[in-house]
């Protein structure tokens, strides 16, 4: 089958290998029906993901047709259309049992699948512990719809829920990429009093603007007089930093009100530093990534119910032998590009 494959620092490419096979009584052979590039996809290829392991096919965002199960998995079958979760998680330890899936004692736990184990920008691949990481499409759901909901979706939902947003907040949103626009939709979720995306890249700053018309739009260089003027105790209640730049940091804590909540959700390239002389006295809480991605089946309900829609971020398809061209376009956003689908 065809697999993209890490090769090194800087590296990836199409290579031929032998389809994946079950290993242990909980895995799934899954068919890739749709897959798609994530940013962390390019952190590996970057050398940002020092676990990630030469040789690996990568990918984790993907959905697909059930091919070959496991003697011990109960909740999926062949033939089922399935959500791939981005995390390996045993769901007996722990960190499990809380719901903080990606602290997985297992392994394998966490992030695995295209990252220490091969992944989903393949014709097949196989799924670890699938009772846990594979999701029933619904019937009434398309692959399309139902792409980012193991990966980018469960982050925007997971960020969401540990906001813990009223109805009365004033919600900041650093970052109108995918995963900004997904949290963005989660976001809409919670029904605060207003919403302010701030987002540097005019084409994106379109696309929010012509999809989600009721949310308000700022500019790095303007942001914090834009927060501080559109909001009603000196900054923002709530900040989601999804950018994952320095500059994107700093703003974060920068546009908060004192003791607001600063949730983290990017993947940063490198450490940041927090300034503490300077935030003295704001008493913010911070809440840090990973995303613990036990919501999916939460989600895909949503999406049934029509309350989510992720369908407007797929800008571009191409076919798995083109992935190359693929990444050219998304990871030097090219034409718009927020979200690419990759097929068969």
């Amino acid at each position: 089958m065809l697999a993209y494959t890490y090769i090194e620092h800087g590296k990836f490419e199409l290579q031929e290998k032998a389809k994946p096979e079950i290993k242990d009584s909980r895995d799934a052979v899954v068919r890739v029906t749709l897959g798609s590039i994530c940013t962390s996809d390019l952190h590996i290829k970057h050398g940002s993901v020092p676990r990630a392991v030469p040789g690996i096919t990568v990918g984790h965002e993907m959905v697909g047709v059930v091919e070959q199960v496991g003697a011990d998995v109960t909740s999926v079958k062949p033939g089922d259309r399935v959500t791939v979760n981005v995390e390996t998680f045993c769901g007996e330890c722990f960190f499990c049992k809380h719901g903080y899936v990606n602290n997985c004692t297992d392994p394998n736990g966490g992030w695995a699948l295209g990252c220490r184990i091969d992944g989903g920008q393949a014709e097949y691949v196989r799924v670890p512990y699938a009772d846990q990481g594979l999701n029933r499409i619904p019937d009434t759901v398309s692959d399309k719809q139902a792409l980012f909901v193991g990966d980018v979706l469960a982050t925007g939902f997971w960020a969401t829920r540990i906001s813990e947003i009223t109805k009365e907040d004033t919600v900041l949103i650093i970052g109108a990429g995918p995963t900004g626009i997904c949290t963005l939709l989660c976001v809409m979720l919670k029904k605060p009093k207003r919403i302010i995306i701030c987002e540097k890249s005019p084409e994106r700053i379109r696309f929010v603007r012509e999809h989600y018309p009721d949310v308000l739009v700022t500019e790095p260089e303007n942001c914090k007089d834009f927060v501080l003027k559109n909001s009603d105790h000196g900054g923002a209640d709530v900040v989601l930093e999804v950018a994952g730049s320095d500059d994107s940091f700093h703003l974060a804590w920068n546009c908060a009100r004192p003791n607001a909540i600063v949730t983290i959700v990017a993947l940063y390239d490198k450490p940041q530093l927090l300034p503490l002389p300077d935030m003295y006295g704001k008493n913010l809480i911070f809440k840090t990534g990973g995303v613990d991605g036990c919501d999916c089946a939460e989600i895909l309900k949503l999406i049934e119910e029509g309350k989510i829609d992720t369908t407007p971020l797929i800008t571009h398809r191409f076919p798995l032998n083109e992935i190359e061209e693929a990444y050219r376009v998304f990871e030097n956003k090219l034409d718009g590009v927020i979200k690419v689908a990759i097929y068969k």
